[in-house]
């Protein structure tokens, strides 16, 4: 008997419709299930893709309930609320994720309780926490989408400046999904030369240039945002490529937003570092020797995440 690979996805808004199309696209998954508040909705993006199927392949998308995640094995969660008005402050648009949040756990505990989850609603730090406190199942079994996109935005960008496949760069954002984020300069190399104080491809060591570069990768969703109004495709590979590393068993290592237990002298909070991914969830983390910059700077962004995480009222 075949095994069939089903997975769920809470939300057809943007980015759950993109992180759709990835796995269909890329054949990830064998069976898609999308959940949505807006029943039409989902049903309309479930018949969309369906269409493609004579060029794609036999991937049965379809719309549905929470009950019928039973058999999932992976259910990203793309749902969330918008600010309300311009006078809404961040920590009341949080908490209201958190209560939607509160829900959608509990609603997954009871009819999905063996899925993995993957949290891509941002702020992702703060609910891949909320989430792991208020879920039953493991913590390593609920996983965020974190600075993998980050990360690859970092790494396009370094394979342009030094004229090389960006698969070819090893580099690293971790910490916080933000503005707090932090580049692991310390470890970033090229076909296993490293970048800081090296010559590649010709390029002489340049750290302002660099530096400029992570900026750009850092502010990149504000810009596009900016042009488009929202983010959504490559955050819908990033999806996919966390969904086919688990249901592959790859190991692969990815940085995403995982809990800490003293990592680099860091605990309870939620942030990226890399860990290696598979059927189980997150099997392990690697920890790297970085300097003590690197360090206070995640001790810096841990902060930050956890300022937030005071204020929301489902933890209490």
């Amino acid at each position: 008997m075949i095994q069939r690979r089903t997975v769920g996805i809470i939300g057809t808004g943007n980015v759950g419709v993109a992180a759709a199309y990835a796995l269909f696209n890329q054949r990830i998954a064998s069976e898609i299930i999308l959940v949505d508040q807006n029943k039409e909705k989902a049903e309309g993006e479930a018949m969309d893709l369906m269409h493609g199927q004579l060029l794609v392949g036999n991937v049965k998308v379809r719309s549905g309930s929470y009950e019928d995640l039973k058999h999932t094995q992976v259910i990203i969660i793309t749902a969330g609320v918008g600010q309300k008005s311009p006078d809404e402050s961040r920590l009341e648009l949080l908490n209201r994720n958190a209560s939607v949040f509160k829900d959608i756990i509990s609603k997954l505990d009871k009819h999905a309780p063996n899925a993995i989850l993957i949290i891509a609603t941002n702020p992702v730090d703060i609910l891949t926490y909320v989430s792991q406190k208020l879920s039953t199942r493991e913590p390593h079994r609920i996983i965020g989408t974190g600075t993998l996109l980050d990360t690859a935005r970092f790494r396009a960008l370094l394979g342009e400046y030094y004229g090389v496949d960006p698969r070819s760069v090893h580099a690293y954002i971790l910490g916080e999904h933000g503005d707090s984020e932090v580049p692991i300069w310390s470890q970033a190399n090229i076909g296993g030369k490293p970048i800081e104080h090296n010559t590649i491809m010709d390029k002489p060591y340049n750290r302002e240039a660099l530096d400029t570069l992570f900026q750009k990768a850092k502010n990149a969703a504000y810009e596009i945002i900016e042009r488009k109004g929202f983010t959504n495709t490559a955050i819908g590979v990033v999806i996919a490529r966390i969904v086919e590393g688990i249901l592959e068993d790859e190991k692969s290592v990815i940085p995403v937003s995982v809990y800490w237990d003293n990592e680099y002298g860091i605990t309870d909070v939620c942030m990226s570092l890399q860990s290696v991914i598979g059927l189980d969830g997150v099997k392990d983390r690697i920890t790297p020797d970085i300097t003590d910059e690197e360090i206070e700077g995640l001790s810096k962004s841990a902060n930050v995440l956890k300022e937030s995480l005071a204020g929301i009222k489902e933890l209490d």
